[in-house]
């Protein structure tokens, strides 16, 4: 499909380019009417005028997108600023974008493409599962960096975009392994929506299948879902969560958070019960992030390389920008750390 021009709407309306312009930027001269009736049709249409077009030098922006998905999520943080600073350096600008949980990525994506010119696009976080036809409209180089993405939906052959990131089904498995060899029969998970289509379904996708491999079955009663209301992958939802199982007094001697955050919240729950980590309540968390080698007690976790995955990632968008490499495909290994909590 193609993209809908400001001349498209002049002629649906019947009208010059110079009055659609008028009514787009509010200009006086125009008559009431015929404004109305380009703005309705801006909307039908979903024409989204292009505010760079009054900059003479707008095919000359230079700036890379990154949209974030789980913005509080210190993991991000540290991937930010490695990829920041080698576009000032590249004397590129940064658009810089927070995308909601029930935001669609991809969608906003293509607005910044043709409302910010951008040259290339960034997603961190989230989960990749995008039709075709959707991504076709993307025009503009992309990479997946940390972006959750069933290995069944991964094509390495595929040259339409880049993607770099743990296995977070895999690492899963391993960091539920761990729990499992150290004697625990009985493991909860604190983790995503079970609609919610992100990295928390491939972690819980790792935690299941550990299980079974394990030959110890899947009690749905210690599967326990973030809280809508609270904000994702947080130490609020982390603590609620693990409230909640204590309050249902299901037996369990371990626990898997999906992250580090939601960890250090499940800890404080489990010492407001009046119970220990890790002699009552083993707990493991996911991400590696600084706060959890501080944190009473150090949490044990699966580490993403995550900084070497930033530099790998805004490395390879000026490669190909530049014309000097093809997309890639390169999934990066996590790292057990053992620590006090389990």
């Amino acid at each position: 499909m193609e993209e809908l021009t400001i001349k498209d709407v002049a002629r649906i309306c019947g009208v010059g380019v110079s009055t659609v312009s008028r009514a787009i930027n509010n200009h006086p001269d125009i008559n009431p009417e015929t404004k109305q009736k380009v703005m309705e049709t801006i909307r039908e249409q979903g024409y989204i005028p292009n505010n760079s077009a009054r900059n003479l030098k707008r095919t000359e922006a230079k700036s890379i997108a990154v949209l974030v998905k789980g913005m509080t999520n210190p993991v991000f943080s540290g991937m930010i600023k490695v990829i920041e600073g080698r576009i000032k350096r590249e004397k590129y600008a940064m658009v810089l974008n927070h995308v909601n949980q029930n935001e669609d990525e991809v969608e906003m994506a293509l607005e910044l493409v043709k409302e910010k010119r951008v040259r290339g696009v960034i997603f961190l976080g989230g989960y990749f599962n995008n039709a075709e036809e959707k991504l076709e409209k993307l025009q503009v180089p992309f990479i997946l960096s940390t972006a959750g993405c069933a290995p069944e939906n991964v094509d390495p052959n595929n040259g339409r975009y880049s993607y770099l990131s743990v296995d977070d089904e895999k690492e899963s498995f391993r960091m539920v392994s761990h729990l499992v060899e150290r004697g625990h029969r009985q493991v909860a998970i604190l983790c995503a929506d079970a609609e919610n289509e992100s990295i928390g379904h491939l972690r819980l996708m790792g935690y299941k299948r550990a299980l079974s491999e394990h030959g110890i079955p899947v009690d749905e009663g210690l599967i326990c879902m973030m809280k809508p209301e609270l904000e994702p992958y947080s130490y609020e939802n982390g603590y609620a969560m693990m409230r909640e199982l204590l309050e249902k007094r299901q037996d369990f001697t371990a626990v898997y958070a999906i992250s580090d955050v939601m960890a250090m919240g499940a800890c404080r729950a489990v010492a407001d019960a009046g119970k220990r980590v890790p002699e009552d309540i083993a707990v493991g968390g996911f991400d590696g992030i600084a706060a959890g080698d501080y944190f009473i007690p150090r949490i044990t976790t699966i580490r993403q390389p995550v900084e070497e995955i930033a530099d790998a990632t805004i490395k390879l968008m000026f490669e190909i920008l530049a014309g000097n490499e093809k997309h890639q495909h390169h999934v990066f290994k996590g790292e057990l750390l053992v620590r006090e909590s389990t």
